[in-house]
C-alpha cells in the first residue's frame, strides 16, 4: 500500500519530469565473476575494476532512503567476500524493506553463512534469495556447464530452507530458453515439489550486460506461449493465499505481457526504466536498465553522487526515448514496476486475485 500512494508521483515525474524523484527499485551488481558458464549468459567473460565497500558507502549516502527494492546481483553475488559488510552498510543507510539475492547456488557453505549474517545484520527487511535452477540433474549441469551444479545447488535450496526465519523468502528461479522450453512443465513440476516459497521463470534475453547479444537463446513466441500456457495450468494448481496469491497474479500477467512483446514489438505497457528503476554496474555506471546497459553516468567520474547523474541532461535525453517507446523488452524486474504504476494492469491483477 505505501507503494500505491507513490503512483500518482511518479507518473508525473514521467509525463512532465516533476517532480524530480529517486528510484524505488534498484539492481546493484557487485560483479561480473561468475563460477557457471552458462549457455544462456556470457557476463564471466567481463572484467572490471569492482567498487569497494568504502566506494559503496559514499553511494549509498547520496541514494538516501529512496529504495523499496534492492536486487544484489552478478555474476555470482557470493563471489564477493564482503557481500556481507555491503549489504550492512545499504541497510543502515537505506533501509530497503525488501533485498533480493540471485545466486547459482554452488558455494553452498559460504552462501547459507552469509545469508543467516545477513538475517542478523538486517533485521528490519525482508530477504530474498532465488536459487537458480534451469533444468534437472545432468541436464541443468550441461546448460550451466559446471558438474554437479544440480546437486551442489540442491544443497544450497535445502539448507537455506532450514534456516526458517520469518524475513526469508527462499524461491527457485528458471531462465526459459532454447534448452529447456520443451520440458518446461517437467522441470516447472519436479521443482514445484521441492516446495519453494515461490517458483519464477524469466525468458532468457539478449541483453549487452550479459553479452548475448549475438546469441541464440531466446525462444520463439510459439515456443515461449506453449511453454509458459503449460506452466500456468501446472501453477493454477497449487494453492497461494495472501500475498503469495498476490504475486502469483503479478507474475501471470507478466507471462502474458511478455508474449505481446515477442510478438507486437513494443512496449506493452509504458516502461518507467529510468524513473522508477536502474542498475548501477560493478564499476559504478548507471544504466537506466539492464537491456541496453547504456551509461548515463559514471558514480567514481561523478564523485560517488547518484543525484547529480540521476538529473542529469544525459539521463533526460534517455528518459525521453524510453517515454517515446524506442525501446521495448520483456526485463522482470523493471517489468513488475511497470505493472504497479498502470491502472488498467493493476484492475486486472484485482480481478485474478479476487
Amino acid at each position: 500500500m505505501s507503494l500505491l500512494t507513490k503512483i500518482p508521483q511518479y507518473k508525473c515525474f514521467r509525463q512532465f519530469n516533476r517532480p524530480r524523484l529517486l528510484p524505488l527499485n534498484y539492481t546493484i551488481s557487485l560483479t561480473y565473476r561468475c563460477n557457471s558458464r552458462c549457455k544462456t549468459c556470457n557476463i564471466w567473460f567481463k572484467k572490471t575494476d569492482e567498487l569497494t565497500i568504502e566506494e559503496y558507502k559514499k553511494i549509498f549516502t547520496s541514494m538516501g532512503t529512496s529504495p523499496y527494492w534492492i536486487t544484489i546481483s552478478g555474476g555470482e553475488p557470493f563471489l564477493r567476500k564482503d557481500i556481507v559488510e555491503i549489504i550492512q552498510c545499504l541497510y543502515k543507510t537505506c533501509r530497503p524493506k525488501i533485498i533480493n539475492i540471485p545466486t547459482n547456488g554452488i558455494l553452498t557453505e559460504i552462501i547459507v553463512d552469509k545469508v543467516k549474517n545477513i538475517l542478523t545484520l538486517c533485521p528490519g527487511t525482508k530477504l530474498v534469495i532465488n536459487v537458480s535452477l534451469d533444468e534437472i540433474g545432468e541436464k541443468h549441469d550441461e546448460i550451466r556447464n559446471i558438474k554437479d551444479n544440480f546437486a551442489k545447488t540442491i544443497k544450497t535450496f535445502n539448507n537455506l530452507k532450514k534456516i526458517n526465519h520469518p524475513n526469508l523468502t527462499v524461491g527457485i528461479h528458471t531462465v526459459v530458453s532454447k534448452f529447456n522450453f520443451k520440458r518446461l512443465p517437467e522441470i516447472a513440476s519436479e521443482l514445484i515439489s521441492l516446495n519453494p516459497d515461490s517458483y519464477i521463470t524469466e525468458i532468457a534475453e539478449k541483453r549487452v550486460e550479459l553479452d548475448t547479444i549475438n546469441s541464440d537463446i531466446t525462444p520463439s513466441l510459439e515456443e515461449y506461449t506453449t511453454a509458459i500456457d503449460e506452466l500456468v495450468n501446472i501453477l493454477k494448481t497449487y494453492p497461494a493465499s495472501g500475498l503469495g496469491k498476490i504475486t502469483r497474479a503479478f507474475r501471470f500477467n507478466y507471462y502474458n505481457m511478455v508474449k505481446k512483446v515477442l510478438k507486437e514489438k513494443r512496449q506493452i505497457i509504458p516502461c518507467y526504466a529510468g524513473f522508477s528503476s536502474c542498475h548501477i554496474a560493478p564499476n559504478g555506471d548507471v544504466w537506466m536498465c539492464c537491456i541496453k546497459a547504456d551509461p548515463i553516468g559514471n558514480l567514481r567520474q561523478a564523485n560517488y553522487d547518484f543525484r547529480e547523474i540521476w538529473f542529469s541532461e544525459k539521463a533526460k535525453e534517455e528518459r525521453k526515448k524510453i517515454k517515446n517507446g524506442s525501446c521495448f523488452c520483456p526485463l522482470a524486474n523493471a517489468s513488475y514496476t511497470n505493472m504497479l504504476f498502470n491502472i488498467k494492469t493493476l484492475v486486472k491483477i484485482a480481478l485474478t486475485f479476487f
